[in-house]
């Protein structure tokens, strides 16, 4: 059985919950220049309620990003974080 390549079009979101902390910072890394590309401005980054490893390497990097302008959890802690990129 081959592999299959399936393509799914970029949005403005990325759920993390279905990856090992270790693999979020390339993916997330991808995701920041994917949406630079598609001149997407604001992103949602769904990682988990409370203080989850893979929202502490999403903050992480975030914060050392110099493509993202700001961000913020989102309101009513869903578990996810927007971030504005320039």
């Amino acid at each position: 059985m081959e592999d299959e390549v399936i393509r799914i079009e970029l949005d403005d979101e990325l759920d993390l919950h279905p990856f090992h902390p270790q693999d979020v910072k390339g993916i997330l890394l991808e995701f920041i220049q994917m949406a630079l590309a598609k001149d997407i401005k604001r992103i949602r980054i769904a990682h988990g309620k409370g203080k989850s490893a893979i929202k502490g390497v999403v903050i992480r990097i975030l914060q050392s990003n110099d493509n993202v302008i700001s961000f913020h959890d989102e309101p009513g802690n869903w578990g996810a974080t927007i971030a504005f990129l320039r």
